[in-house]
């Protein structure tokens, strides 16, 4: 196998599992999906993805990544969240990796109502951290998929057009 194939599947993979760590907490999606975009546009000596093409990349993944921080803490500082229920809702978000996609879905909010309660020792308002956080990250979650597909087609857009 050539060496110019092997660095294309390369970018190939790093975009498909970037895609896939807009979904898991643990993998940095966008800037995966960046670097294999770069990738292949430097394979292809910036002749189909040029300048322009990269900037708005880089912007997206830009947003991309405030736009998943800001949505779970926005989310969770609406309801008057503590210090404790944010990193109850890492620890659940991180937690639930183990657990599959149940896991996924309700650690955050778990490890957000679990941290509210021990700090407020308030049931109702634990409830109402933990809502607010989750709904907070699906959202961020559902941000960061949308840029990932906007990326995708900027990228094939540049280098099909």
């Amino acid at each position: 196998m050539e060496l110019t194939t092997l660095w294309w599947l390369l970018a190939i993979l790093l975009i498909l599992v970037g895609f896939a760590g807009n979904i898991l907490p643990l993998l940095p999606g966008t800037p995966l999906m960046l670097i294999g975009m770069l990738l292949a546009a430097w394979l292809d000596d910036f002749n189909r993805i040029g300048a322009f093409s990269i900037g708005v990349l880089v912007v997206l993944a830009i947003l991309s990544q405030l736009a998943d921080f800001l949505a779970g803490t926005l989310g969770a500082q609406r309801a008057g969240a503590s210090k404790q229920a944010l990193w109850g809702a890492t620890i659940g978000s991180l937690a639930g990796i183990f657990a599959g996609l149940p896991g996924m879905l309700l650690g955050p909010f778990v490890g957000a109502a679990i941290g509210e309660l021990i700090a407020e020792q308030d049931l109702l308002k634990a409830g109402k951290v933990g809502l607010a956080t989750w709904i907070g990250l699906v959202l961020g979650m559902a941000a960061k998929i949308a840029i990932g597909f906007t990326m995708l087609g900027v990228f094939v857009l540049a280098y099909f057009w």
